[in-house]
Protein backbone atom coordinates (compact mmCIF):
# COMPACT_ATOMS: atom_id res chain seq x y z
CA UNK A 1 0.00 0.00 0.00
CA UNK A 2 1.40 3.24 -0.65
CA UNK A 3 2.18 6.79 1.43
CA UNK A 4 -0.44 8.44 0.67
CA UNK A 5 -3.10 5.98 1.37
CA UNK A 6 -1.56 4.81 3.96
CA UNK A 7 -1.44 8.48 5.19
CA UNK A 8 -5.00 8.99 4.68
CA UNK A 9 -5.61 5.38 6.62
CA UNK A 10 -3.97 6.95 9.48
CA UNK A 11 -6.00 10.05 9.42
CA UNK A 12 -9.00 8.02 10.01
CA UNK A 13 -7.53 5.90 13.15
CA UNK A 14 -6.46 9.60 14.51
CA UNK A 15 -9.87 10.96 14.44
CA UNK A 16 -10.54 7.12 16.00
CA UNK A 17 -8.39 7.82 19.02
CA UNK A 18 -9.48 11.01 19.71
CA UNK A 19 -12.81 10.03 20.28
CA UNK A 20 -11.40 7.08 22.58
CA UNK A 21 -9.74 9.49 24.53
CA UNK A 22 -13.15 11.62 24.85
CA UNK A 23 -14.78 8.11 26.26
CA UNK A 24 -11.58 7.42 28.32
CA UNK A 25 -12.25 10.66 30.18
CA UNK A 26 -16.20 10.51 30.08
CA UNK A 27 -16.00 7.06 31.95
CA UNK A 28 -13.75 8.66 34.53
CA UNK A 29 -15.50 12.02 34.89
CA UNK A 30 -18.93 9.55 35.68
CA UNK A 31 -17.80 7.03 38.14
CA UNK A 32 -18.13 4.68 35.54
CA UNK A 33 -15.12 2.66 36.30
CA UNK A 34 -14.06 -0.28 38.83
CA UNK A 35 -13.26 1.32 41.65
CA UNK A 36 -11.00 -0.51 44.49
CA UNK A 37 -12.14 -1.57 47.45
CA UNK A 38 -15.83 -1.44 45.84
CA UNK A 39 -17.92 -4.24 44.69
CA UNK A 40 -18.92 -3.21 40.98
CA UNK A 41 -22.38 -2.09 39.50
CA UNK A 42 -23.55 -3.41 36.36
CA UNK A 43 -22.55 0.16 34.42
CA UNK A 44 -19.26 -0.09 36.00
CA UNK A 45 -18.40 -3.60 34.50
CA UNK A 46 -19.31 -2.12 31.07
CA UNK A 47 -17.46 0.80 31.48
CA UNK A 48 -14.31 -1.16 31.98
CA UNK A 49 -14.99 -3.04 29.56
CA UNK A 50 -14.90 -0.42 27.31
CA UNK A 51 -11.84 1.26 28.75
CA UNK A 52 -10.08 -1.93 28.25
CA UNK A 53 -10.34 -1.13 24.57
CA UNK A 54 -10.18 2.64 24.03
CA UNK A 55 -7.12 3.39 26.57
CA UNK A 56 -4.86 2.18 23.52
CA UNK A 57 -5.57 5.30 21.88
CA UNK A 58 -2.62 7.40 23.45
CA UNK A 59 -0.05 4.62 22.18
CA UNK A 60 -1.72 4.93 18.83
CA UNK A 61 -1.84 8.63 18.45
CA UNK A 62 1.93 8.46 18.89
CA UNK A 63 2.97 5.35 16.71
CA UNK A 64 0.92 7.79 14.04
CA UNK A 65 3.14 10.44 14.88
CA UNK A 66 6.47 8.25 14.76
CA UNK A 67 5.73 6.65 11.72
CA UNK A 68 5.37 10.09 9.64
CA UNK A 69 7.95 11.89 10.96
CA UNK A 70 10.83 9.31 11.35
CA UNK A 71 10.86 10.54 7.65
CA UNK A 72 9.78 13.83 7.66
CA UNK A 73 12.18 16.94 8.05
CA UNK A 74 12.34 19.62 11.07
CA UNK A 75 10.41 21.91 10.95
CA UNK A 76 10.81 24.48 13.89
CA UNK A 77 7.63 26.51 12.49
CA UNK A 78 5.35 23.29 13.47
CA UNK A 79 6.46 23.21 16.52
CA UNK A 80 6.10 26.77 17.20
CA UNK A 81 2.56 25.68 15.69
CA UNK A 82 1.61 23.37 18.09
CA UNK A 83 3.17 25.45 21.06
CA UNK A 84 0.74 28.55 19.94
CA UNK A 85 -2.05 25.93 19.71
CA UNK A 86 -1.60 25.05 23.47
CA UNK A 87 -1.02 28.70 24.62
CA UNK A 88 -4.49 29.72 22.42
CA UNK A 89 -6.65 27.58 24.18
CA UNK A 90 -4.56 27.81 27.81
CA UNK A 91 -5.40 31.56 27.78
CA UNK A 92 -8.77 31.81 25.65
CA UNK A 93 -10.29 29.31 27.87
CA UNK A 94 -8.42 30.86 31.30
CA UNK A 95 -10.15 34.35 30.11
CA UNK A 96 -13.51 33.46 28.89
CA UNK A 97 -13.72 31.54 32.71
CA UNK A 98 -12.64 34.64 34.13
CA UNK A 99 -15.07 36.96 32.71
CA UNK A 100 -18.03 34.44 33.01
CA UNK A 101 -17.16 34.51 36.59
CA UNK A 102 -16.83 30.49 37.25
CA UNK A 103 -12.98 30.00 37.05
CA UNK A 104 -12.00 27.73 39.85
CA UNK A 105 -8.96 30.50 41.48
CA UNK A 106 -9.18 30.53 44.99
CA UNK A 107 -6.60 32.86 46.97
CA UNK A 108 -4.54 30.03 47.89
CA UNK A 109 -4.02 28.49 44.38
CA UNK A 110 -3.94 31.67 42.34
CA UNK A 111 -0.06 31.62 41.62
CA UNK A 112 0.12 28.00 40.97
CA UNK A 113 -2.95 28.45 38.60
CA UNK A 114 -1.30 31.56 37.06
CA UNK A 115 1.70 29.30 36.35
CA UNK A 116 -0.12 27.16 34.77
CA UNK A 117 -1.91 29.22 32.47
CA UNK A 118 1.42 31.10 31.36
CA UNK A 119 3.70 28.38 31.08
CA UNK A 120 1.08 25.22 30.21
CA UNK A 121 4.23 23.20 28.72
CA UNK A 122 6.67 23.47 31.44
CA UNK A 123 3.71 23.35 34.08
CA UNK A 124 2.67 20.15 32.27
CA UNK A 125 -1.37 22.19 32.18
CA UNK A 126 -1.50 19.19 29.39
CA UNK A 127 0.53 16.35 30.35
CA UNK A 128 0.28 14.65 26.98
CA UNK A 129 0.88 18.02 25.13
CA UNK A 130 4.04 18.51 27.22
CA UNK A 131 5.59 14.82 26.50
CA UNK A 132 4.32 15.20 22.68
CA UNK A 133 5.86 18.28 22.03
CA UNK A 134 9.24 17.03 23.83
CA UNK A 135 9.15 14.39 21.32
CA UNK A 136 8.83 16.42 18.62
CA UNK A 137 12.30 18.50 19.53
CA UNK A 138 14.02 15.39 20.09
CA UNK A 139 12.58 14.11 16.66
CA UNK A 140 15.49 14.88 14.58
CA UNK A 141 17.66 13.50 17.16
CA UNK A 142 15.99 9.86 17.00
CA UNK A 143 15.69 10.13 13.35
CA UNK A 144 19.59 10.30 13.01
CA UNK A 145 19.91 7.31 15.53
CA UNK A 146 17.69 4.90 13.69
CA UNK A 147 19.13 6.40 10.13
CA UNK A 148 22.73 5.37 10.74
CA UNK A 149 21.86 2.32 12.56
CA UNK A 150 21.69 -0.77 11.55
CA UNK A 151 17.88 -2.87 12.15
CA UNK A 152 19.97 -5.31 14.55
CA UNK A 153 20.70 -2.21 16.64
CA UNK A 154 17.59 -0.52 16.46
CA UNK A 155 15.88 -3.65 17.30
CA UNK A 156 17.97 -5.09 20.40
CA UNK A 157 17.48 -1.06 21.85
CA UNK A 158 13.59 -1.05 21.23
CA UNK A 159 13.66 -4.76 22.89
CA UNK A 160 15.93 -2.72 25.83
CA UNK A 161 13.60 -0.26 26.20
CA UNK A 162 10.29 -2.35 26.23
CA UNK A 163 12.10 -4.55 29.32
CA UNK A 164 12.69 -1.76 30.93
CA UNK A 165 9.36 0.35 30.44
CA UNK A 166 6.85 -2.37 29.51
CA UNK A 167 7.82 -5.80 30.80
CA UNK A 168 9.07 -5.46 34.02
CA UNK A 169 5.85 -3.77 35.01
CA UNK A 170 3.73 -5.83 33.49
CA UNK A 171 4.42 -9.10 35.31
CA UNK A 172 6.11 -7.38 38.58
CA UNK A 173 3.29 -6.10 40.87
CA UNK A 174 5.11 -3.57 42.57
CA UNK A 175 5.13 -0.02 41.75
CA UNK A 176 8.30 1.55 40.55
CA UNK A 177 9.64 5.02 41.15
CA UNK A 178 11.41 5.17 37.28
CA UNK A 179 7.53 3.62 35.99
CA UNK A 180 5.55 6.53 35.21
CA UNK A 181 2.93 4.17 33.77
CA UNK A 182 3.52 5.69 30.21
CA UNK A 183 2.27 9.14 30.27
CA UNK A 184 5.55 10.74 30.02
CA UNK A 185 8.19 11.47 27.10
CA UNK A 186 10.36 8.10 27.83
CA UNK A 187 7.50 5.61 26.84
CA UNK A 188 6.77 8.00 23.88
CA UNK A 189 9.97 7.81 22.69
CA UNK A 190 9.99 3.84 22.75
CA UNK A 191 6.63 4.08 20.63
CA UNK A 192 8.27 6.44 18.38
CA UNK A 193 11.16 4.41 17.89
CA UNK A 194 8.60 0.94 17.22
CA UNK A 195 6.92 3.13 14.52
CA UNK A 196 9.81 4.27 12.69
CA UNK A 197 11.68 0.60 13.00
CA UNK A 198 8.23 -0.63 11.48
CA UNK A 199 8.06 2.11 8.59
CA UNK A 200 11.98 1.72 7.93
CA UNK A 201 12.14 -2.18 7.63
CA UNK A 202 8.03 -2.15 6.43
CA UNK A 203 7.95 -4.40 9.29
CA UNK A 204 4.30 -6.54 9.14
CA UNK A 205 3.52 -7.10 12.90
CA UNK A 206 1.35 -9.45 11.76
CA UNK A 207 -0.28 -11.13 8.45
CA UNK A 208 -3.02 -9.03 7.47
CA UNK A 209 -5.93 -7.10 8.84
CA UNK A 210 -7.94 -10.21 10.02
CA UNK A 211 -4.82 -11.41 12.01
CA UNK A 212 -4.45 -7.42 13.30
CA UNK A 213 -7.97 -7.21 14.71
CA UNK A 214 -7.48 -10.25 16.36
CA UNK A 215 -4.23 -9.10 18.25
CA UNK A 216 -6.80 -5.74 19.44
CA UNK A 217 -9.32 -7.59 20.73
CA UNK A 218 -7.64 -10.51 22.60
CA UNK A 219 -5.74 -7.75 24.15
CA UNK A 220 -8.65 -5.76 24.69
CA UNK A 221 -10.56 -8.99 26.47
CA UNK A 222 -7.44 -9.88 28.06
CA UNK A 223 -6.80 -6.59 29.80
CA UNK A 224 -10.71 -6.30 31.06
CA UNK A 225 -10.03 -10.04 32.38
CA UNK A 226 -6.97 -8.59 34.15
CA UNK A 227 -8.81 -5.53 35.46
CA UNK A 228 -11.41 -8.25 36.76
CA UNK A 229 -9.62 -10.59 38.69
CA UNK A 230 -7.34 -8.19 40.43
CA UNK A 231 -10.03 -5.89 41.25
CA UNK A 232 -11.90 -9.27 42.98
CA UNK A 233 -8.85 -10.12 44.64
CA UNK A 234 -8.27 -6.47 45.87
CA UNK A 235 -11.78 -7.02 47.06
CA UNK A 236 -11.94 -10.53 48.77
CA UNK A 237 -7.89 -9.86 50.36
CA UNK A 238 -7.27 -6.18 50.42
CA UNK A 239 -4.12 -6.66 48.25
CA UNK A 240 -2.95 -5.72 44.69
CA UNK A 241 -3.85 -1.95 45.44
CA UNK A 242 -1.16 -0.63 42.43
CA UNK A 243 -1.35 -3.79 40.00
CA UNK A 244 -5.28 -3.92 40.13
CA UNK A 245 -4.28 -0.35 38.29
CA UNK A 246 -1.77 -1.30 36.03
CA UNK A 247 -4.28 -2.37 32.89
CA UNK A 248 -4.84 1.37 32.97
CA UNK A 249 -1.01 2.28 32.18
CA UNK A 250 -0.36 2.64 28.40
CA UNK A 251 2.93 0.75 29.07
CA UNK A 252 1.04 -2.49 30.11
CA UNK A 253 2.07 -4.87 28.02
CA UNK A 254 -1.90 -5.44 26.77
CA UNK A 255 -2.36 -2.13 25.91
CA UNK A 256 0.75 -2.25 23.93
CA UNK A 257 0.00 -5.08 22.12
CA UNK A 258 -3.60 -3.69 21.56
CA UNK A 259 -2.39 -0.49 19.79
CA UNK A 260 -0.31 -1.94 17.90
CA UNK A 261 -2.80 -4.16 17.10
CA UNK A 262 -5.30 -1.18 15.75
CA UNK A 263 -2.43 0.07 14.02
CA UNK A 264 -1.97 -2.73 11.72
CA UNK A 265 -5.52 -2.95 10.90
CA UNK A 266 -4.90 0.41 9.54
CA UNK A 267 -1.59 0.10 7.69
CA UNK A 268 -3.51 -3.24 6.05
CA UNK A 269 -6.99 -1.47 5.63
CA UNK A 270 -8.24 -0.65 1.63
CA UNK A 271 -10.45 2.53 2.29
CA UNK A 272 -11.92 3.64 -1.21
CA UNK A 273 -11.33 7.90 -1.64
CA UNK A 274 -14.56 8.35 -2.12
CA UNK A 275 -15.95 6.36 1.00
CA UNK A 276 -18.34 9.08 2.82
CA UNK A 277 -16.41 7.94 6.19
CA UNK A 278 -13.06 8.50 4.64
CA UNK A 279 -13.89 11.77 3.81
CA UNK A 280 -15.48 13.32 6.75
CA UNK A 281 -12.60 11.32 8.58
CA UNK A 282 -9.73 13.19 6.56
CA UNK A 283 -11.39 16.43 6.72
CA UNK A 284 -11.80 16.39 10.77
CA UNK A 285 -8.09 14.74 11.31
CA UNK A 286 -6.27 18.14 11.74
CA UNK A 287 -8.31 19.29 14.30
CA UNK A 288 -8.16 15.96 16.91
CA UNK A 289 -5.54 17.85 18.97
CA UNK A 290 -7.46 20.51 19.40
CA UNK A 291 -10.41 18.47 20.49
CA UNK A 292 -7.41 16.79 23.19
CA UNK A 293 -6.42 21.04 23.92
CA UNK A 294 -10.09 22.21 24.75
CA UNK A 295 -11.34 19.41 26.54
CA UNK A 296 -8.60 19.00 28.74
CA UNK A 297 -8.05 22.41 29.78
CA UNK A 298 -7.82 22.70 33.62
CA UNK A 299 -11.37 24.74 34.00
CA UNK A 300 -13.20 22.31 31.77
CA UNK A 301 -11.44 18.74 32.49
CA UNK A 302 -13.96 17.70 35.09
CA UNK A 303 -16.75 20.27 34.36
CA UNK A 304 -17.79 18.92 30.36
CA UNK A 305 -19.96 16.10 32.05
CA UNK A 306 -22.08 17.99 34.26
CA UNK A 307 -22.18 20.85 31.82
CA UNK A 308 -23.39 18.93 29.37
CA UNK A 309 -25.68 16.83 31.67
CA UNK A 310 -27.90 19.87 32.30
CA UNK A 311 -28.99 20.10 28.52
CA UNK A 312 -32.25 18.98 28.77
CA UNK A 313 -32.34 16.00 25.78
CA UNK A 314 -28.67 14.62 27.75
CA UNK A 315 -29.73 14.60 31.41
CA UNK A 316 -27.98 12.62 34.22
CA UNK A 317 -25.67 9.70 33.77
CA UNK A 318 -28.50 6.60 34.29
CA UNK A 319 -27.73 3.93 36.29
CA UNK A 320 -28.70 1.47 34.02
CA UNK A 321 -25.53 0.49 31.49
CA UNK A 322 -27.78 0.97 28.68
CA UNK A 323 -28.69 4.22 29.93
CA UNK A 324 -25.17 4.79 30.20
CA UNK A 325 -23.83 3.86 27.18
CA UNK A 326 -26.49 6.11 25.25
CA UNK A 327 -25.63 9.08 27.55
CA UNK A 328 -21.92 8.51 26.51
CA UNK A 329 -22.44 8.52 23.09
CA UNK A 330 -24.29 12.12 23.20
CA UNK A 331 -21.72 13.36 25.27
CA UNK A 332 -19.27 12.35 23.56
CA UNK A 333 -20.49 13.21 19.83
CA UNK A 334 -21.98 16.70 21.47
CA UNK A 335 -18.56 17.53 22.85
CA UNK A 336 -16.56 15.98 19.74
CA UNK A 337 -18.74 18.60 17.37
CA UNK A 338 -18.71 21.69 19.67
CA UNK A 339 -14.12 21.24 20.41
CA UNK A 340 -13.87 20.47 16.56
CA UNK A 341 -16.07 23.52 15.88
CA UNK A 342 -14.12 26.01 17.81
CA UNK A 343 -10.70 24.59 16.18
CA UNK A 344 -12.07 25.40 12.68
CA UNK A 345 -12.11 28.64 14.24
CA UNK A 346 -9.13 28.76 15.46
CA UNK A 347 -7.43 27.54 12.52
CA UNK A 348 -9.07 30.32 10.51
CA UNK A 349 -7.56 32.70 13.32
CA UNK A 350 -4.23 31.05 12.61
CA UNK A 351 -4.40 30.81 9.15
CA UNK A 352 -5.32 34.87 8.64
CA UNK A 353 -2.37 35.74 10.84
CA UNK A 354 -0.52 33.35 8.65
CA UNK A 355 -1.23 35.19 5.78
CA UNK A 356 -0.62 38.76 7.15
CA UNK A 357 3.01 37.62 8.79
CA UNK A 358 4.10 35.87 5.38
CA UNK A 359 6.20 39.53 4.28
CA UNK A 360 7.48 39.70 7.46
CA UNK A 361 11.62 39.48 8.65
CA UNK A 362 10.24 36.97 11.57
CA UNK A 363 8.53 34.59 9.43
CA UNK A 364 10.88 34.80 6.78
CA UNK A 365 13.28 34.04 9.39
CA UNK A 366 11.24 30.62 10.74
CA UNK A 367 11.26 29.97 6.91
CA UNK A 368 15.13 29.89 6.35
CA UNK A 369 15.32 28.08 9.77
CA UNK A 370 12.90 25.47 8.73
CA UNK A 371 15.52 24.86 5.57
CA UNK A 372 18.85 24.86 7.48
CA UNK A 373 17.27 22.55 9.96
CA UNK A 374 15.38 19.91 7.56
CA UNK A 375 17.06 17.00 7.58
CA UNK A 376 15.72 14.84 4.92
CA UNK A 377 12.65 15.15 3.06
CA UNK A 378 9.64 13.06 2.99
CA UNK A 379 9.63 9.73 1.15
CA UNK A 380 7.19 7.81 -0.46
Amino acid sequence: MGYKKRQANFEILRVIAILMVLILHYLSHTGSLLELGIKPTSSQLVGQFIESFCVVAVNVWILISGYFLSKSGFKITRILQLILQVYFYTLLVTIVMQIAGSASVSETDRIFKTTQYLFPISSEHYSFATAYILLYVIAPVLNKGVEYMTRKQIKYTIIGLLIWFCIIKSIIPVSFPTDMYGYNLDWYICLYLIAAYIRKYNVRILTGFGTSALLFVFSGLGNFAVSIIFHYLNLKYGRFNYFATVPAHYNFILCLTGALGLFSMFRYLNIKDDNTFARISKALAPFSFGVYLLHEHIEVRDRWVLWLSGIGFIGGVPKSPAGMLFHMLKCVVMLFVCCIFVDFIRSQIFEFAGRICSGTRLFKWFEKVDGELSLNKEKS
